[in-house]
């Protein structure tokens, strides 16, 4: 009991989010009724009970949970395995994630999610891809991620790392999103892609580190794969496909769907051409997605827009009003700021670290 009364918040809500059937739902229905998780811990399973969606069923769970679940265990893992753990009522979780109905109560974290990957579009599709939708899923990834626009998908076989592989080849931002722990990275052939992953953005999960890729993880799995992203684009899927699932998932959100047109007597156009027929917004290219959400400059918002300015000297601001989201070589930009090669370089290298520009392949450079 000594270890429970000492427990810090994450620790509470990592053991809360083993409870079987309890859920972030629930969770948030806990907090609400008894103030603080602290309190949670602290009532009996006739209190408990009196909760909003508990009840006789759910109450001895989380009573026996508290008990029975060794959560240093798990702390040794995510401390292992350097694992970053942000809960639900944390500062920097997801501020898209945060708005959906049912956010997950914790995020386990291989790499780092950053604020500007607010500002995320996710791709999603079949496992079983032809070549076109591989090469179309690339395409999307590397021209969204060149963009300064985080690209999110679910590390599956297929469209779904053919994306991250288009946004890593960009030099860009991609969070992976798994139906398993940290510690069960699926497939398997995945863990370099996991692995490069998280050097240029981050993987993530909401189940305990050692979760085998049980099926009825990925339908929880793809409601975060939206939740992150202000929309979804389906490149490929079957009638019956998870990618479906997730477009389902946005749509609940209220975020947008897009579906990439396919050939009509291909297995795996026939849900992405449903989808069409049922509203989806047709995306024949990435400036179809981008107009929509009101992208289409490669900025963030208006607000953030206005900020990337301040704080930068004279020149900079020169240098940095040249730039838009098409690549610019750096020959182009000296002979339109009027400046030497060195200095350009300079402030351009100023810019890249104060994260208002990114660096391309071929000394090319667009605004962030």
């Amino acid at each position: 009991m000594l270890r429970t009364i000492h427990m810090s918040d994450t620790e509470r809500l990592l053991i809360l989010n083993m409870v079987e059937d309890l859920g972030s739902v629930r969770t948030q229905a806990l907090l609400k009724h008894f103030g603080s998780l602290a309190r949670v811990f602290r009532a009996s399973e006739d209190e408990l009970k009196m909760a909003e969606g508990i009840g006789p069923k759910i109450a001895p769970k989380i009573v026996q949970s508290i008990k029975d679940i060794n959560i240093d265990k798990e702390l040794g893992l995510i401390k292992q395995y350097g694992i970053k753990v942000i809960t639900f009522l944390d500062r920097d979780y997801p501020k898209n994630l945060k708005n959906i109905y049912d956010p997950p109560v914790v995020l386990y974290v291989k790499g780092e999610i950053l604020p500007e990957d607010d500002v995320a579009i996710s791709i999603v599709g079949s496992r079983l891809a032809s070549f076109y939708g591989r090469q179309t899923s690339e395409k999307f990834g590397y021209e969204l991620a060149s963009r300064g626009i985080t690209v999110v998908s679910g590390l599956a076989r297929g469209i779904d790392s053919s994306a991250h592989k288009g946004a890593l080849k960009a030099k860009g931002r991609t969070l992976a999103v798994l139906g398993s722990g940290l510690l069960n990275i699926y497939p398997e052939e995945h863990r370099g892609l996991a692995d490069e992953i998280s050097e240029r953005g981050a993987v993530i999960s909401e189940f305990p580190m050692r979760t085998i890729p049980d099926h009825g993880n990925f339908p929880k799995r793809n409601r975060v794969i939206s939740g992150l992203s202000l929309g979804t684009v389906v490149v490929e899927a079957a009638q019956k496909s998870g990618a479906l699932i997730t477009a389902d998932c946005a749509l609940e959100q209220g975020r947008d769907v897009f579906s990439v047109p396919g050939k009509v007597d291909s297995t795996t156009s026939k849900g992405t051409n449903k989808l069409i027929k049922q509203g989806a917004k047709l995306a024949e290219t990435v400036h179809d997605v981008l107009e929509e959400l009101r992208l289409e400059d490669g900025s963030r918002s208006l607000e953030s827009r206005q900020l990337g300015c301040v704080g930068l000297d004279k020149r900079e601001n020169i240098v940095y009003n040249l730039l838009s989201s098409d690549p610019q070589h750096i020959d182009e930009l000296c002979e339109e700021a009027g400046m030497g090669i060195s200095d350009v370089s300079r402030i351009l290298l100023n810019l890249e670290m104060k994260r208002f520009v990114r660096q391309l392949p071929g000394k090319t450079f667009v605004k962030v």
